[in-house]
């Protein structure tokens, strides 16, 4: 398939699609096109040739078949915040689900279904009001969808699993403009591959999501430490990661500290290491709990709170916001080597922007899930790294993507199976590979092969059929 030019779509084709369009259709002259086209990373200025806002199913198949009789490269755009710019194309056809994004929760079932552009915040709030919650990210105005569809990770899943753990269906617009409907007792295999590389089967219009009870408070901790005391908060950190019960997310965190940010003088312009930590289960087990992580050196700087989930959920929304400019690269690891560590540190000395290098512990329920259950890949690791950078002059584009390869670069030999593929902001068929495994990946390209045998939705971490 070729990629078509603005300039063949005429009147006469946007005429033919509204016929049977219901919704909004945004062509270049439109007024609102500049608006339309934006996505969350600013690093993807891209200029399609029409998007389309669907406001139900029948829109949404006949925006797919629009886009296959005019040849053109189709991008989904649920929440906008593919790190690769896949929610948008240069030339091609934006399918934008934002007016689909309605959230129901039915309490007795502890179901939510939600539309295929329903947003994290509003599936937080409508489960919250139930005293329930899924398992979702930590950016309010992320895609329920394409959140899920690549795994879902955040602060909740050591308890409740990853958001994939918690879809129990999903409605899809396929390759030839169809519907379907796949759970665990239809087209099963189908959903299989959802979870973990749902993004390539078709266009997810709507999940079933599971809720689990949950209070609704977080008690959290943030420590600020002196990069010299890493070795030693490493082991700590391992240690504690190893036996810390599932209500305990943390993340040990190795970045600059800003002299223009507010750090004490005797850490401020230096390298430093942050340990942060969630405990979702009840505030008198948690100061139990979090014992054993405050056993190394005394910090620079401690800031424990409560606060309301919903809240914490919110709180990266503004720093995080609609116009950044965004880098992210991540792997499995089982262990930082001291080397490993003074590298860490040496990287994040020189910094183009706003950048760190991050180490969350998984485990708990993500890792008692078989790893052969579902698409996504590498349940049985201990920790995800992740080295992500933001900024805003457009002149710093290549700086920061080299400063988060380098980062990588420092842990690629020590890298076990399996991606996160939310979080890679490269790819390719290589990548594709170390994120699902080679079995995983030829039981994938059958399903590609079934479903989308030429590669209509190819704007992904793309499954070659």
């Amino acid at each position: 398939m070729t990629v078509s030019q603005p300039a063949t779509l005429t009147a006469a084709h946007l005429n033919g699609l509204r016929r049977s369009f219901a919704g909004e259709v945004v062509p270049p002259e439109a007024p609102g096109y500049d608006d339309a086209r934006r996505v969350w990373n600013a690093m993807f200025d891209r200029r399609p040739a029409l998007v389309v806002r669907p406001t139900n199913v029948d829109d949404v198949i006949a925006a797919v078949r629009f886009g296959r009789e005019r040849d053109l490269e189709i991008a989904i755009r649920g929440g906008g915040h593919s790190g690769l710019g896949h929610s948008t194309t240069d030339g091609g056809l934006v399918i934008d689900l934002g007016l689909m994004n309605e959230v129901r929760v039915d309490p007795a079932r502890r179901l939510a279904r939600t539309g295929g552009g329903a947003l994290l915040g509003q599936l937080d709030v409508a489960a919250q009001e139930h005293g329930l919650v899924c398992p979702v990210g930590v950016v309010g105005h992320t895609g329920v969808a394409g959140l899920t569809l690549g795994g879902g990770i955040g602060r909740l899943q050591r308890r409740f699993g990853l958001t994939i753990d918690s879809l129990r269906a999903v409605e899809l617009v396929t390759a030839d403009g169809h519907v379907v409907r796949a759970s665990a007792d239809e087209q099963p295999e189908l959903f299989w591959g959802l979870r973990g590389a749902g993004a390539n089967f078709g266009v997810a219009t709507s999940l079933e999501l599971e809720l689990h009870p949950f209070s609704g408070t977080l008690h959290r901790g943030v420590h600020v430490h002196p990069a010299s005391d890493i070795h030693e908060l490493w082991a700590v950190f391992r240690e504690f990661a190893a036996a810390a019960p599932d209500t305990v997310a943390a993340i040990f965190t190795v970045a600059l500290a800003e002299p223009a940010a507010d750090y004490p003088d005797t850490v401020a312009g230096r390298p430093i290491v942050v340990i942060a930590y969630n405990h979702s289960g009840a505030g008198e087990d948690a100061e139990r709990d979090i014992a054993p992580l405050l056993r190394g050196p005394k910090p620079a700087s401690v800031t424990p709170t409560s606060e309301r989930y919903v809240d914490v959920q919110r709180s990266s929304d503004l720093s995080l916001a609609w116009g950044s400019r965004a880098f992210i690269l991540g792997g499995n690891i089982a262990d930082c080597s001291p080397s490993v560590l003074d590298a860490f540190v040496a990287h994040v000395e020189h910094v183009p922007g706003e950048s760190s290098i991050s180490v969350t512990t998984l485990g708990g329920a993500i890792g008692r899930v078989p790893d052969d259950a579902m698409a996504y890949s590498g349940r049985t690791s201990p920790f995800d790294v992740a080295p992500d950078t933001s900024w805003s002059d457009p002149a710093l584009d290549d700086a920061n993507a080299e400063w988060t390869r380098q980062a990588m670069a420092i842990v690629e030999p020590d890298l076990l199976p399996g991606r996160y593929i939310n979080e890679l902001s490269d790819a390719g068929p290589e990548v594709t590979r170390a994120s699902y495994g080679d079995e995983k990946l030829q039981r994938l390209r059958e399903l590609k092969r079934a479903w989308d045998p030429t590669n209509v939705f190819r704007l992904n971490h793309n499954i070659a059929p």
